[in-house]
């Protein structure tokens, strides 16, 4: 019987496929039928043949040659964090040109910020975006900083995970000392341009001036120029990044950002040229200078087993109790004390010789212990009449409010939650007559440490706060799982030592109860 043939099925037949195209009809269980006995004596059961093509194995193919233990092991290399993020550019904010454009301005704005108020300068920033052709870009930002140590300028914006705020617990707008470096590594790549850059650390002194770029293979810089120049502030530092971008008004815009930016640093003037020659400036508001967050030292509830273990195989103190007083906040002399009695070591071992069972004695004891919360003067607040000024600056609205919560902790990380609102403005696609279904949905602006977050709101805990608020008892129209309707302006800032962020590229806060906690709240205030 040839089993390649097709049959047309009978009704009491079944199909099997065997592979290759190959159909079987099987008869099915015998059925009763109503035919003459002779006729049913005749019939003999038939035997299906199933034959079952077994695939030869293939041939190598001509000229390659089976990989060994050893030829793999040849081939294995270290990877350089550079070599890495220029493969997974994404992860850090460049997904795509129109994206990119506002990660590179992003991260100069926040590094000239950030050194302005730490050298207890007002901020004067001025950002212009230059067009040069349809897909090539030049970002220019310009601060009256305090400027860059000479020998500092190269590591700085060449080199990744090199910045002075990774160990530093306190707020601040960077955390992890990649954002210039990798903003100048996407220029390099896209265009093959080096980053500018143009300080001066005193009035007396011609500025310095380099061109940089990273060397990807090995995360170091390389120095492209670097000779001395004018420079017309006293001092200050200007930045320049040749890129391949796009440039699109709207929502997720280089001028959302710049907007926002104003709106929560109403101490900053800033100046924004965009490319198609239109300039706006945002004249100080508050001519007071932001509170200056000072450095603490971690709190013991936000260690874990492995850095407890290395921080005392790595301390210098001569004994168990001193090294809990020195090296952790709010871990007095008696409580040092207390918590080795609880873990049953001796306050005056050396931390040098702990063990991995002792550590976790160790640690077993600070999770049970009573201690009091870590200092909140590492965080400062935007400020509630900040935050109404800076509403203003952007928002014609009829009703302000403001209000700051009281620092609290999530994993041993002070932070702070500030909520403003604006209500009664004249939104885009506003009918005016209050028709609640014809109004567009409230505006959330979410900020982590002064800095707006434009992209992943859905992925924030921002968003998963204000969406589980009933704003029906505001006479706020809301529908399941959404933004409510009207004409209202939200604005939430989360500042801590630490912001989870879910990602490097720092546009979505991670879902700690106790962050969404303090947001509800701040919004019923």
């Amino acid at each position: 019987m040839d089993i390649t043939a097709k049959k047309k099925l009978q009704p009491n037949q079944m199909s099997f496929d065997f592979g290759g195209g190959t159909t079987v009809a099987e008869s099915a269980p015998d059925q009763p039928e109503n035919k003459p006995e002779s006729e049913t004596k005749k019939r003999k059961p038939k035997k299906i043949a199933k034959t079952v093509k077994r695939e030869q194995a293939k041939p190598h193919r001509e000229g390659t040659v089976a990989a060994t233990a050893e030829s793999m092991a040849a081939k294995q290399r270290d990877i350089s964090i550079s070599e890495f993020f220029a493969k997974n550019r994404h992860l850090l904010g460049f997904d795509n040109p129109r994206k990119a454009l506002l990660t590179a301005v992003k991260e100069a704005v926040d590094n000239s910020l950030d050194a302005c108020e730490e050298a207890h300068i007002l901020p004067e920033i001025t950002v212009s975006i230059k067009q040069i052709t349809e897909k090539r870009f030049t970002i220019i930002v310009r601060d009256n900083g305090p400027g860059i140590v000479d020998k500092q300028i190269p590591n700085i914006f060449a080199k990744l995970l090199y910045g002075s705020k990774f160990h530093s617990l306190k707020m601040s707008r960077g955390q992890q000392g990649i954002g210039i470096s990798a903003a100048g590594m996407y220029g390099l790549l896209t265009t093959g341009e080096p980053v500018q850059i143009i300080s001066r650390t005193d009035r007396k002194k011609k500025a310095s001036h380099y061109h940089v770029q990273i060397d990807t293979s090995k995360n170091k810089p390389q120095v492209v120029l670097d000779e001395a120049c004018d420079f017309e502030l006293p001092t200050g530092t200007q930045v320049i990044i040749t890129l391949e971008g796009k440039y699109q008004k709207g929502k997720q815009s280089v001028d959302e950002y710049i907007a926002q930016t104003a709106m929560a640093n109403p101490h900053t003037t800033l100046v924004y040229n965009a490319p198609d020659r239109t300039s706006v400036k945002y004249e100080r508001q508050i001519n007071k200078k932001p509170f200056m967050p000072i450095e603490i030292k971690p709190h013991p509830y936000g260690v874990e087993l492995g850095l407890l273990y290395k921080m005392a195989r790595e301390s210098t103190a001569k004994r168990l109790s001193v090294f809990l007083q020195h090296d952790f906040s709010r871990v007095s002399s008696r409580l040092a004390n207390e918590i080795c009695s609880k873990a049953k070591l001796s306050r005056n071992m050396r931390p040098a010789n702990m063990t991995l069972k002792e550590a976790e004695s160790l640690h077993s004891a600070v999770n049970e212990t009573k201690i009091m919360a870590p200092p909140v003067n590492c965080i400062g607040p935007i400020g509630e009449k900040e935050l109404e000024e800076g509403l203003k600056r952007v928002v014609d609205a009829e009703f302000y409010a403001a209000c700051t919560r009281k620092p609290t902790v999530y994993r041993g990380n002070p932070f702070l939650i500030e909520a403003a609102i604006a209500y009664g403005f004249k939104a885009e696609g506003d009918n005016g007559n209050g028709d609640p279904d014809k109004q567009p949905l409230m505006e959330l602006k979410r900020f982590a440490n002064r800095v707006p977050l434009l992209y992943q709101q859905g992925a924030c805990a921002i968003h998963k706060a204000v969406i589980e608020t009933n704003w029906r008892n505001y006479n706020l129209s809301q529908s399941r799982g959404a933004l409510p309707a009207g004409p209202v302006v939200l604005m939430i800032h989360i500042a801590s030592v630490w912001v989870p962020f879910t990602s490097e590229s720092k546009e979505a806060i991670a879902h700690y109860p106790e962050i969404i906690k303090e947001i509800k709240l701040a919004i019923q205030e």
